[in-house]
């Protein structure tokens, strides 16, 4: 199988077809060895009715007992080399099955990584998660057709060709008969795959939703929309529901009609072949034979049924996996022509006004977080834009340059589980001391000291066993761990009490002395540290100044930041209590996570 961390190759998304086709010919020994083990399988199990029809006219009849217990020892024989043959075939079908599951999900896995901000834009976390749980096994499962499916059509035209030895008439009732249930099942299968689609469709919808109720539950409660969310959500689930039972009623006419239609199949032959050892046209042991032939004939005739509902989902599933690794990532112009500039340049939002001089400590104010998380987002270079660095354009620089020098640090980046030092620690190695320092000016000693291991006590994913405000502050340890020569910090102290926001303040202007760093906030304890403070109003620089000066010439900012200056909130670095536009409805959960929520995680 597919190594966990190999290359899963270039997949063709050119139809799901040849989706299912590469998959195939990722691993084509594989395939042969199982189409050949299925063929072998259903070949000995057609020879079986022939050795048994020999036993019975060579040996049963005449009373020939070495004839009678020569054919019964190959009878024997026969039927333990193809128990082998069996066990062989199931365990290089498992092995095939879940090479292409494996294969799928690393393909998806490594396009979501190559989509990056992207993807939250072009694709929700429900679609994803279906695509991992549901269709992986759809597809995986449909290249069953390669093994006992490929067999079943040898079995069925070899037993085409021995009946055609005992009577013609036979012959041809089996050659016509199977193309006969084909046609019937046609039709149901092409109106299992139109119900399969849409019941597939409405599953990754509500798997979405599902995802936004959970990471924003303590939101909608806050904000008294919990009871028509909840009815919203009672709405879809009820639809898919009805939905699958669409599903169901064809799927149970399809699963009938498989079992049915074979065994009136067997019904008609064994009638036919009765009537002509009746009438002496053919012997007993000859009757004998086309009766197992027919009984055997079942299975293939099954397994084509089998393979046309499987191949009919995995179409299905392959389409929306074929439909996933088609987009691409946001358009970034000539992204490779040009190199960041050598030194620390200025970086300037054309569309915003906003312009960061390196070297200095830069706040965005605004009523409105997601306008100052917008520019951060350009400025990022996570949005096409006509952001300049320096001399040249952002969107012209190449993606590694500027994921190396500049880092955004949002206030749901992910945080996933491991120790403490891997998790802050990122990509790169680092020592103990330069950990303590980051945790020194993150103002995070209280929640290294509650920790029972130190930095080798293990974070659950997403923090889940921290405060919200401890939360926040590992974030910044990491952010500052990595020394970007820019930082984009969003909201990076909401979630914190005054007394600990203010130390946050001071240490980050300390470690970040002489290099570039960004913060959004309306909290005045952040602005007054701050070298230049920029108050967006629409998305755009109404003011520009230091704090102290636009509190004193400009009315609208100093409204704004007041909001955001009330009471202390108890001093456990957990959720602040304050009534800014900062703060957050229950900061002990995460905010949904935006397009910049892995960028800080990775770097």
């Amino acid at each position: 199988m597919i190594d966990s961390y190999g290359d899963p190759g270039t997949p063709d998304r050119r139809s799901p077809a040849r989706y299912l086709w590469w998959l195939l010919s990722s691993q084509r020994l594989r395939a042969a060895t199982g189409a050949l083990l299925g063929t072998v399988w259903m070949v000995l199990l057609t020879l079986a009715p022939y050795v048994l029809s020999r036993a019975i006219d060579d040996g049963l009849r005449p009373g020939d007992m070495a004839a009678l217990s020569g054919w019964t020892a190959v009878l024997l024989g026969l039927g333990g080399f193809n128990a082998w043959v069996s066990i062989m075939r199931h365990r290089t079908m498992t092995r095939l099955r879940m090479d292409a599951t494996f294969r799928t999900v690393k393909a998806v896995v490594d396009h979501a990584t190559r989509l990056g901000a992207a993807l939250p834009r072009q694709a929700d976390a429900g679609e994803v998660v279906t695509i991992g749980v549901t269709d992986v096994q759809a597809i995986s499962q449909s290249l069953t057709m390669t093994g006992p499916g490929f067999g079943g059509a040898v079995a069925y035209l070899l037993v085409a060709v021995l009946l055609l030895a005992v009577s013609p008439a036979l012959a041809a009732v089996v050659l016509l008969g199977v193309p006969v249930i084909a046609l019937t099942l046609g039709p149901l299968l092409g109106r299992l795959r139109g119900t399969e689609t849409a019941y597939r469709a409405q599953q990754g919808g509500l798997t979405a939703r599902i995802g936004d109720l959970a990471g924003g539950l303590r939101v909608l409660n806050g904000l008294g929309g919990k009871g028509l969310y909840a009815e919203g959500f009672r709405r879809e689930s009820g639809a898919l529901v009805a939905q699958g039972y669409r599903v169901g009623a064809v799927t149970s006419w399809v699963q009938a009609l498989g079992v049915g239609l074979p065994s009136l199949f067997l019904a008609v032959v064994t009638w036919l072949a009765g009537r002509m050892a009746a009438q002496g046209t053919i012997t007993v042991g000859q009757l004998a034979a086309v009766y197992g032939y027919a009984a055997v004939l079942v299975t293939p005739v099954a397994l084509f049924i089998e393979c046309g509902y499987d191949i009919i989902r995995g179409l299905v599933a392959a389409r929306r996996v074929t439909d996933f690794l088609s987009l691409e990532p946001a358009p970034r112009g000539g992204r490779s022509a040009a190199d960041a500039p050598a030194s620390p340049s200025a970086l300037r939002d054309p569309v915003s006004g906003v312009e960061v001089a390196p070297g200095r400590l830069t706040a965005l104010v605004s009523a409105r977080p997601a306008e100052s998380a917008a520019v951060v987002d350009r400025l990022g270079g996570f949005e096409e834009s006509a952001v300049t660095w320096g001399p040249v354009r952002l969107g012209d620089v190449a993606a590694a340059q500027v994921r190396d020098r500049i880092v955004v640090a949002d206030n749901a980046a992910d945080l996933f589980a491991g120790p403490l030092r891997d998790v802050v620690s990122g990509r790169r190695d680092r020592d103990d001391p330069a950990i303590v320092r980051a945790v020194h000016a993150a103002v995070a000693e209280d929640v290294l000291a509650a920790l029972p291991e130190g930095l080798d006590s293990v974070l659950d994913g997403q923090g889940r066993n921290l405060s919200g405000g401890q939360r926040q502050r590992v974030r910044l340890v990491r952010a500052l761990l990595a020394d970007p020569e820019v930082l984009l910090a969003v909201e990076p102290t909401s979630a914190l009490d005054a007394h600990t926001e203010a130390a946050v303040a001071d240490r980050l202007r300390a470690s970040r002395s002489g290099r570039t760093t960004v913060v959004t906030s309306t909290s005045p304890l952040v602005l007054d540290r701050a070298d230049t403070v920029f108050h967006l109003v629409d998305g755009k620089v109404a003011a520009a100044g230091r704090h102290r000066d636009l509190l004193a010439a400009e009315p609208g900012y100093r409204a704004l930041v007041a909001r955001g200056d009330g009471d202390d909130a108890p001093d456990d670095g957990g959720p602040g209590t304050r009534s800014g536009p900062e703060a957050r409805a229950g900061t002990d959960a995460p905010p949904p996570a935006g397009p910049r929520a892995c960028e800080e995680a990775v770097t």
